[in-house]
């Protein structure tokens, strides 16, 4: 019996800020142990309950997951935000098993923002408005704002 495929968690949007650490640390804080990474979904949760401050039951219904499972999702976030905070870590957005709202593609945890290696050529899209313009080789498409909205870009 093989086991259940994981279901995509709903996200809103990117974050727009992706890289947190405390004052003092280098920018390239890369040792283990130094970083936590908070995935998308893991911010999601964060966002709606914290910032928006909906209920668990209304949360899971606008990430299309079980209240158990944003349950889990939620006390990890809290866990990794406590564990960066007491210790001094950076924290690093990214990656996770999520889809962007308004019928974005699908993302998985593989590349630094989630996504999957593309190569050089194609097509950044905005994570709000869907608007895509060409990938500049060289650049990152997270490290782009949506020169319509300013919301930043994904690989479209």
């Amino acid at each position: 019996m093989s086991p259940r495929p994981m279901r995509f968690r709903r996200v809103e949007g990117m974050p727009g800020c992706r890289h947190f650490r405390p004052a003092g640390m280098g920018i390239h804080a890369r040792r283990a142990g130094e970083v936590i990474v908070l995935t998308v979904d893991e911010f999601e949760s964060i966002r709606l309950m914290d910032n928006e401050g909906l209920m668990q039951v209304e949360a899971a219904r606008k990430m299309k997951v079980s209240q158990p499972t944003f349950q889990r999702i939620y006390e990890s976030a809290r866990k990794k935000i406590a564990d960066a905070l007491v210790n001094g870590k950076a924290i690093r957005i990214e990656g996770g098993n999520y889809r962007l709202a308004g019928g974005g593609d699908f993302m998985q945890g593989r590349g630094r923002m989630g996504g999957f290696a593309a190569g050089p050529s194609g097509e950044c899209a905005c994570t709000k408005c869907g608007h895509k313009v060409q990938h500049q080789r060289g650049t990152p498409c997270y490290r782009m704002k949506c020169p319509k909205c300013g919301a930043p870009m994904t690989r479209g």
